[in-house]
């Protein structure tokens, strides 16, 4: 190739996996005077070779997973290098010249999994660094004055080093977009410099030691933040600060002692993947389902069992991966067979009876982990395989299960009518006796009607004067049914314009709520939300629905339904109520707040009476007087009885502690208590 001449014309070479071990190097690379890159990785390199100094163009040098204990050479003489890969070598703090820093074109070096114990000097004058990575060494400071001119600088990793805090003058990295600081033990470091880098789009804190009181208060002006790992640390629950991401992709929170998860989590809109296992997890939040972008949720070594698992979940129509092993799931939800994009699906190590039958309808999962359950009975296919879409199971079977009946009761069923079955002839045996019953007490009946009639005809035989109405009454004909004025709880122009109408239900009656308040609904309570709007004749229509919070009491329930009916009644509409449950609102439902609702803890009293304990109050009395006795209240402390206190007749005395559940002291008689007379 030297004697064609086209070395000079040359690129970039690719050197990787020769053996250059012995000293031996091509002579003929310093011929390639136009080399742009040359990669020497995995060649046995011991130092740098003196071909390089005739590369007066390359601009990148990648010689990674060599035996390099020094850079110092010929690279401060190729004024034309950006990029210095060197990363899995044996360099030290003095193999790296101090020269390099101040070639102006330099802006990524890698120094990683070498054994450097602190920055490389004179590193801050390398003013056009983008790229940075300086993990896995030894290093256990960052100079302050590191990050003055580094402030263009897009990744920096300091991962897997022994850093115990970080300079202040992070804050100037306003344009990072990368930040990887895990395996370091940060405790005592606050991250406050984090608010400020508002690029900042992937941020890594594995295994850094967070706790809720070490991370900072708000991450709200970090809208590009994407990936977030804070896997191995020591959060109790979801740390604050998260739940205003809303352009979260990525979540890790494996290995923390997350005990439950927030209703919050339905901000995170865009989130694709999420990572909670091995945590201390017993269910999971209805918000859960309105992640409808989530495609990856991992949920391993938890103690999820059936109720752990949202019905609704088949709402999340883009998963891909679903993974619960090592929990106590003994049944999934049907609903996850909803999840048509579902390619991974494992449930290894858990409790498993059985699992649905629409799991045949997957047609896409690739891979069904479903060993050590040993009490798992797979279901068997559908007998129509024609079926393109399995949604419910109206089988008489499985309308028995859902409706509580026994086991007997669903496998008699499952019999059908075969006589061989000792289930099903148990079953009709049980029938004929059950049959045999009713007869007999139909017999009951008919005796006890031929006795009344007979008792009639003799008193109509006798003459004697029939009872104007012997005929009993039903028990609630004799109650008062009060008629109730929806006029004090509808004004009269409700709905007749278009818009949002929202009653809260308080002490059995609908109160209209604020419209700032529209969308907002407390858990302990229920409402009532009245659709108006125009119809493709312009006339008026309406749509009522009656949302049902989580907590919310039995009264506040019955109260919401039946005031959502009789509001229909009282605009005259033709639509009907519909029912609305917290976590599993109905599409139309959300539309009509945009969908944003969010939940609040707490509500109204209930309308119920509650019997409360009676509150006796402590009260000190002067008795005095000889013919009039008297009582005098006195402060409820030691010095009033002080014998010291003047003019105390001789027949006064003191009543002490004595209690009253009344608020005046008057209707007490001196007979109410003893009176002794005050010690000397």
């Amino acid at each position: 190739m030297a004697a064609t001449g086209v070395l000079p014309f040359v690129r970039g070479v690719d050197l990787s996996g020769n053996d250059f071990k012995g000293g031996y190097f091509p002579e003929h690379v310093k011929a390639m005077t136009s080399l742009r890159w040359l990669k020497l990785n995995r060649t046995g390199l011991c130092y740098l070779p003196e071909e390089l100094a005739a590369l007066q163009k390359l601009e990148h040098l990648s010689v990674s997973h060599n035996s390099l204990t020094t850079l110092h050479g010929e690279l401060s003489g190729l004024p034309c290098l950006r990029a210095i890969v060197a990363r899995a070598n044996s360099l030290k703090n003095s193999g790296v010249p101090d020269d390099i820093f101040q070639l102006d074109d330099l802006s990524v070096l890698d120094l990683s999994y070498n054994q450097l114990t602190e920055c490389p000097r004179e590193l801050e004058n390398a003013k056009n660094m983008l790229v940075l990575n300086l993990g896995h060494n030894s290093i256990d400071t960052i100079p302050n004055q590191l990050f003055i001119n580094l402030t263009d600088l897009l990744y920096l990793d300091l991962s897997d080093n022994k850093l115990e805090s970080l300079p202040p003058q992070m804050r100037r990295l306003v344009h990072l977009q990368t930040l990887i600081l895990n395996n370091n033990p940060l405790l005592h470091a606050q991250l406050r410099q984090l608010p400020a880098m508002t690029a900042l789009q992937t941020l890594h804190l594995r295994n850094t030691q967070r706790t809720q009181s070490n991370l900072p208060t708000s991450l709200e002006g970090l809208v590009n933040l994407a990936d977030v790992d804070l896997s191995c640390n020591d959060l109790s629950r979801v740390p604050e600060c998260l739940y205003t991401l809303g352009s979260l992709r990525r979540l890790n929170l494996s290995s923390n002692q997350i005990t439950e998860l927030s209703l919050c989590i339905d901000q995170w809109t865009q989130l694709e993947t999420l990572n909670l296992s091995r945590n201390q997890l017993t269910s999971l939040p209805s918000a859960i389902c309105k992640l409808t972008k989530l495609k990856k949720m991992y949920l391993n070594s938890n103690k999820l069992d059936f109720d752990g698992i949202p019905s609704g979940i088949g709402k999340l129509i883009n998963l891909e991966e679903f993974m619960a092993a090592n929990n106590n799931l003994e049944l999934i939800p049907e609903s996850l067979c909803r999840c048509s994009k579902l390619r991974k699906l494992v449930l290894n190590k858990n409790r498993l009876v059985t699992l649905p039958e629409a799991i045949h309808f997957l047609t896409d999962v690739e891979i069904l982990d479903v060993r050590e359950n040993p009490n798992l009975v797979m279901p068997p296919k559908p007998a129509d395989r024609s079926s393109e879409w399995y949604n419910i199971d109206f089988s008489l079977q499985n309308q028995l299960r859902l409706a509580g009946a026994s086991p007997a009761t669903v496998a008699a069923a499952a019999a059908g009518s075969s006589t061989k079955d000792p289930l099903a002839r148990k079953m009709r045996l049980r029938r004929r006796k059950d049959s045999a019953q009713d007869d007999q007490a139909k017999q009951v009946l008919k005796g006890m009607s031929d006795v009344a009639q007979e008792k009639n005809k003799k008193i109509e035989e006798s003459g004697e004067a029939k009872a104007p109405d012997l005929k009993t009454r039903r028990w609630d004909q004799g109650l008062e049914k009060p008629q109730l004025d929806y006029s004090e709880f509808f004004s009269e122009d409700v709905g007749q314009l278009p818009g949002i109408c929202v009653w809260q239900i308080e002490n059995f009656v609908p109160t209209l709520v604020d419209e700032a308040f529209h969308g907002k609904f407390y858990e302990a309570d229920c409402y009532i939300v009245l659709k108006t709007f125009l119809d493709e004749n312009g006339s008026l229509n309406w749509e009522i629905y009656y949302w049902i919070g989580q907590e919310a009491t039995l009264d506040k329930k019955a109260c919401s339904a039946i005031h959502a009916v009789n509001l229909r009644n009282y605009l005259g509409a033709e639509c009907r109520s519909i029912r609305e449950e917290m976590g599993d609102e109905s599409e139309e439902f959300l539309q009509v707040f945009d969908n944003d609702i969010s939940y609040i803890e707490g509500g109204t009293a209930s309308g119920f009476f509650t019997v409360e304990d009676t509150q006796y109050v402590t009260r000190l009395y002067r008795v005095y007087g000889k013919k009039n006795v008297k009582l005098e209240p006195v402060a409820l402390k030691g010095t009033s009885l002080d014998p010291r206190t003047p003019r105390i007749p001789a027949s006064s005395g003191w009543c002490g502690k004595a209690t009253s559940p009344g608020p005046s002291p008057a209707a007490s008689t001196p007979g109410a208590c003893s009176a002794s007379r005050p010690p000397k």
